[in-house]
């Protein structure tokens, strides 16, 4: 495993203390706070690959957090997952309103955790050759993870680029939620309406007639000659 820096964000210090051993084990690199405003302020000075990050947490949680973290600069690329016990559908899809990657579910197992990891770490939606796509005003530029509209940079966190990119580089392609969530999250269960979420917030950025619902089935992207 490569070197790679992980901030560890929660309010329980055996559950810190427990993750930093094992993820240190496994050779990764270590940071950790116990709130969400102490995680913010490590995560502008130490710049992590990942981060782990509780939801319920005093001061400010790991929703608040998680928008936070996505509005500083360089931090569209980082994977940031959820460390919870609460599985309803509702916080989940809160999370990834917020900008999360994944989900992990307390009480955390050590080999599980450091399993999923490696896997989201490596995680690479399946996409075509093309480097660079253009239809109409946009530009969607694969390998700087880069969105124009009109020539104007647009912020998109990792899993919204990816579906972008995944859709965008079949044109006119109807492909199923299912279909979607399995080429963008893999092997991780996420329930079907992530996918309408992120839908609606890329159509809340790039403009609605790009992404197309088709009722009952799922979406495709714009055609370029439409």
């Amino acid at each position: 495993m490569p070197d790679i820096k992980v901030l560890i964000v929660d309010d329980e210090e055996d559950i810190l203390d427990l993750l930093e051993y094992n993820l240190e084990k496994e050779g990764y690199q270590v940071l950790r706070a116990m709130d969400g405003e102490e995680a913010i302020e490590i995560a502008k000075r130490e710049k992590p690959q990942m981060i782990l990050l509780d939801i319920m947490m005093p001061r400010l949680d790991g929703i608040e957090t998680c928008r936070r973290l996505r509005q500083l600069p360089g931090m569209d690329n980082v994977y940031i997952v959820f460390l919870t016990a609460r599985s309803e559908e509702y916080s989940e899809l809160a999370g990834f309103e917020a900008g999360a990657d994944d989900y992990i579910s307390k009480p955390i197992k050590p080999r599980v955790l450091l399993s999923r990891l490696k896997a989201i770490m490596r995680r690479e939606p399946n996409m075509e050759d093309n480097e660079l796509i253009r239809i109409h005003d946009l530009e969607i530029i694969k390998d700087e993870y880069l969105v124009k509209k009109g020539g104007e940079p647009l912020s998109l966190p990792r899993k919204e680029f990816e579906l972008l990119y995944f859709l965008a580089s079949r044109p006119g392609k109807v492909f199923r939620r299912e279909e979607l969530l399995e080429k963008i999250w893999g092997d991780v269960f996420v329930v079907d309406r992530t996918i309408d979420v992120h839908v609606r917030k890329l159509r809340e950025k790039i403009g609605e007639h790009y992404i197309v619902t088709i009722k009952g089935v799922g979406y495709k992207f714009l055609s370029p000659d439409n």
